[in-house]
């Protein structure tokens, strides 16, 4: 997940990766589905497909699994796949703002979870539009930065659209960002210069961040994590920033 927007700004304990990788397998596989469904099975002429099963083969979903996700999301074995995309806005401590992405096929059971995810864990429900506005839809690419540097990540994208290149809190990887139409071209631009990349996807970026200590980081995490607990819940975009010391102090909780 990208630092700028997702809680995963800091490492977290493998116990917590491990209980959730089953419903994050579940997730990348809707994804491929609904990739499939709107551009069709063949990867050569649809892109969205092509990242969807990138992330999921990166996150080890078995191939058998993302086979069977791409037929049945294109139709090809008879079963039909209906998603709705929604869209909910949200408060957690302190004021920080809250981006809720689900992908369902039951929008009233997917408006109770988040409700309860908020209101069990220090957030609220915000009215359409009282935090959208501080956010932007992009395109965003994490690269790692293992086998490469800014500079040749600046060079690949820059003649395909990319508006910024700026490395991770963390320091292992950059983020490219664009905007949302010129997504595809920026990561093809990646790969013709041989840089590869880990995720490609369309995000909302905050235009303002604030900055939040260490006991708010933690009962956001906690938030944030009630919410992606939600099989409805693709992602959670969010608005805080944690300086260098802040999450030292979170590193220390491992």
């Amino acid at each position: 997940m990208s630092g700028h927007s997702k809680w995963a700004t800091t490492k977290h304990k493998k116990a917590i990766i491990d209980s959730r990788r089953a419903k994050a397998f579940a997730k990348y596989i809707k994804n491929i589905e609904v990739a499939a469904r709107i551009g069709g099975a063949d990867m050569s002429g649809n892109p969205t497909l092509v990242d969807a099963v990138q992330k999921a083969k990166k996150n080890s979903v078995p191939g058998d699994n993302i086979d069977r996700a791409i037929k049945r999301g294109a139709g090809l074995d008879g079963e039909a796949v209906e998603y709705t995309t929604i869209m909910y806005e949200g408060y957690g401590p302190n004021g920080v703002a809250l981006m809720i992405e689900c992908l369902t096929d039951n929008k009233n059971r997917a408006a109770a979870e988040v409700r309860t995810a908020l209101n069990r864990n220090g957030g609220t429900l915000a009215d359409p539009g009282s935090v959208a506005y501080n956010f932007a839809r992009k395109g965003v690419i994490t690269v790692p930065a293992a086998d490469t540097t800014e500079d040749d990540v600046l060079v690949a994208v820059l003649e395909a659209g990319a508006e910024e290149v700026n490395p991770t809190p963390n320091g292992e990887a950059f983020e490219v960002l664009t905007d949302p139409s010129d997504l595809v071209a920026a990561r093809t631009a990646l790969v013709d210069a041989g840089i590869d990349y880990d995720s490609a996807d369309a995000e909302f970026v905050p235009n303002l961040k604030v900055e939040i200590d260490a006991n708010t980081a933690r009962t956001v995490f906690r938030l944030i994590d009630a919410l992606e607990d939600s099989d409805d819940v693709q992602n959670v975009f969010s608005n805080f920033d944690l300086t260098a010391e802040v999450q030292a102090e979170l590193a220390n909780d491992e």
